[in-house]
């Protein structure tokens, strides 16, 4: 589990988040990030979704959001991307070909695409 810390849930930060448009995907997922970071002390929040548009069974869907869940905790938990820590907020949005992807699948999509930003 992602450390509480770390969690996106403020409606209004979701919004602004989108409303930038700042983004990057491959074939698993898109990411949107947020504004800059005024002060280092402040943690990076993260919010990965998985619409219903996705797949439609919530078993499947909570599997992809667990898979990117710990993908990420991974890539924290090794510091592998120092980037993210520029922005106040991310948001991970799986498309429909993550369905059929594997943990290794979604682990390097997810490192890959957080590095690039």
């Amino acid at each position: 589990m992602l450390k509480k810390k770390y969690r996106l849930k403020n409606y209004k930060a979701f919004v602004a988040t989108y409303k930038l448009k700042h983004t990057v995907s491959d074939s698993n997922m898109c990411i949107y990030f947020g504004k800059e970071k005024q002060s280092p002390d402040i943690n990076t929040k993260i919010a990965f979704v998985v619409s219903k548009k996705i797949h439609k069974r919530a078993v499947v869907r909570n599997r992809i959001k667990r898979l990117m869940r710990e993908s990420f905790r991974l890539i924290l938990k090794n510091s592998e991307a120092e980037n993210i820590h520029k922005y106040l907020s991310v948001i991970c949005v799986a498309k429909p070909d993550s369905v059929n992807s594997d943990f290794k699948t979604i682990s390097l999509s997810l490192s890959s695409l957080l590095s690039s930003r």
